[in-house]
């Protein structure tokens, strides 16, 4: 398994591994998060995405639920932030390739 990625035994029994994307704390919920996919697409071909909350000291953490609209917030304005820089490299790549 490679070295940020880590498996979940799914409801159906079967083993599926996730990539983690990145992982952070946030100073409003003085929470710990962690943001990953198995790189499946929904219907309108965007890659699946997923957080939890877990204990970055703990190597066996269990995930555990976001369960409030303004956790999901902070991940969404990270998550928004970061598709954004993204598209700013590529527009800069693709130019600078012109």
């Amino acid at each position: 398994m490679k070295k940020n990625s880590f498996s979940l035994i799914d409801e159906n029994g079967n083993e599926v591994v996730y990539d983690v994307l990145f992982t952070f704390e946030s100073e409003e919920t003085h929470k710990n998060y962690i943001v990953y996919t198995d790189n499946t697409r929904d219907e309108a071909g965007n890659v699946e995405v997923y957080a939890s909350i877990y204990d970055p000291n703990d190597p066996h953490s269990k995930l555990e639920a976001i369960e409030t609209e303004k956790e999901w917030k902070v991940i969404e304005t990270i998550l928004d932030t970061l598709q954004e820089e993204v598209r700013k490299q590529a527009k800069n790549k693709e130019n600078n390739e012109q």
